[in-house]
């Protein structure tokens, strides 16, 4: 069956040639992340870490701000005015200069759609001479780390037709686009004029695959030089394969229970503690993430400082409470032990997705830790897609996800995404509060850290005890490269894969 596969794979790499020719010129890689579409609010991840297109600021490994496509920037006195200094030496794949004008064009792409920019405000954005201007309504410390987020990659104009669409990309980026074979091929190749200096590397091929076990076959085989995101079980066997190396970090992402808090399952907080409650999160750490220090005892990971606060009650298993506080709000068993209210089964659908592997995995443990409380929960994995579809539409009950609370540098960018007015697809569903959208606001007003900190506690304590999410585990993320390879660096941001610094070992 192993051999059955490694044929497969083979012939789905292309790699028909003989193999070390193959492995000279490009660097194969495999994530499990599809390329669903090209519009960069909702695939521009893909694009910013496989360094094809670039934002204005980025950050470095421990989060801090640093430049990106702008090599500056500064607040006018009242905070209301940006102003970025581009770089003078960047351009487009396509030759053309990335000037203020190009620049100011797709960040009001940008600004124009669902994206974070969307949240900011933002009065205009408008060229100034070789400069970026950007004037907000009201004073926003967060803008410079919103500008790392993927959506506002900065495209050239030829990546737009007459009518404004996206139906290319063109970034300024170390690698360029060759060929995009969607949901799961794309090829690159050195662009010859990045800003940064010449990749190692000429010829890159990504290939999107969603089974775990199939990308740890691939690293064994050495079908793939680099592959991201393995399940644990995995990890601990390609640690003992003397061809590989395998590096993994703790990254600020959490996997959480995104609920329907307008359903009459979850509409109330006893409800939401009580499924809190069943969640054995120490055992479904041990056993299927390989580490209890995983077991997310509040929505924030340690590794977010001034976010995981030591002075909340941590989340625990207690299968009793839970028991009590589903009684106390109205719901009783049935003859089968499936609890019941005004004649309504408490039995709803779970999704989650194979993207990230382990998430199938937890949600069939959840699913069984929930069916102890009475709670019948059917498993639905599908494409992750579907969740903000659901989410759209009204029609989602309950959804294993992984949040990545780095996607903008300072959290409070996820917070005013996912716990304001309406929530959002990753976020917060059917649950309105106006207290903490109160201290996001305030949050996002200021960089001052004496100012942040009673308000960060404070926005915590608020999750911790309404559980608009409920936290499941916290992450870590694993990455296998071939000692044919050496450069490789993880990214505990996500934001980019350093492709450019890998070179060939021999």
């Amino acid at each position: 069956m192993r051999i059955a596969k490694a044929l497969f794979l083979t012939l789905m790499l292309g790699a028909s040639m003989p193999a070390t020719h193959v492995r000279a010129e490009t660097l194969k890689v495999a994530g499990p992340w599809e390329v669903t579409g090209i519009e960069p609010a909702q695939t521009g991840y893909i694009f910013s870490r496989l360094q094809i297109a670039e934002t204005l600021v980025t950050t470095d490994k421990e989060g801090a701000l640093r430049p990106g496509l702008a090599e500056k920037w500064a607040v006018s006195g009242d905070g209301l005015t940006w102003t970025f200094t581009l770089r003078d030496n960047a351009v487009f794949h396509d030759g053309v200069p990335a000037t203020a004008e190009t620049v100011v064009a797709s960040l009001q792409h940008a600004l124009a759609g669902v994206g974070v920019l969307s949240q900011a405000p933002i009065a205009d954005i408008a060229s100034e001479g070789a400069d970026v201007r950007i004037r907000l309504t009201k004073p926003f410390a967060a803008l410079p780390a919103y500008l790392v987020h993927f959506s506002t990659i900065i495209l050239a104009p030829s990546s737009f037709d007459a009518a404004g669409k996206i139906t290319q990309i063109v970034g300024t980026g170390p690698y360029k686009v060759k060929t995009l074979t969607p949901p799961a091929r794309l090829e690159l190749e050195a662009s010859g004029a990045w800003w940064g200096g010449k990749p190692a590397i000429q010829d890159v091929s990504y290939l999107a695959v969603g089974q775990g076990e199939t990308r740890a076959l691939m690293a064994e085989s050495g079908e793939a030089d680099l592959v991201f995101s393995m399940l644990p079980v995995s990890v601990d066997r390609l640690k003992a394969n003397p061809k590989l190396n395998v590096q993994i970090a703790t990254i600020p992402r959490t996997r959480i229970l995104k609920i329907n808090a307008a359903s009459p399952f979850f509409d109330e907080v006893g409800e939401r503690q009580a499924i809190s409650a069943a969640i054995d999160r120490v055992g479904t750490t041990k056993v299927i993430l390989r580490n209890a220090d995983l077991a997310a005892t509040q929505l924030f990971p340690p590794a977010m400082k001034g976010w995981n606060s030591p002075d909340v009650r941590p989340l625990v298993r207690d299968v009793e409470k839970a028991k009590e506080l589903l009684a106390k709000v109205g719901w009783v068993p049935a003859s089968d032990g499936i609890l019941e209210k005004d004649g309504k089964r408490f039995s709803v659908t779970m999704l989650t997705y194979s993207s990230w592997p382990e998430l199938p995995p937890i949600a069939t443990a959840l699913q069984a830790q929930l069916r102890q409380v009475g709670i019948d929960v059917k498993v639905s994995v599908g494409n992750s897609s579907e969740i903000p579809a659901r989410h759209q539409d009204g029609t989602l009950e309950m959804g294993l996800i992984s949040r990545l609370y780095s996607i903008v540098p300072d959290p409070v960018g996820t917070l005013l995404q996912d716990y304001g007015p309406g929530g959002s697809d990753w976020g917060s569903m059917g649950w309105d509060n106006k207290e903490i959208q109160g201290i996001v606001e305030q949050l996002a007003a200021t960089s001052d850290v004496t100012a942040r900190a009673p308000l960060q506690a404070r926005a915590v304590e608020i999750l911790q005890e309404e559980l608009p999410s409920i936290p499941v585990t916290w992450s870590e993320l694993a990455i296998v490269s071939s000692k044919r390879i050496s450069g490789v660096e993880v990214d505990p941001l996500e934001v980019n894969y350093g492709l450019s610094a890998i070179h060939w070992a021999e």
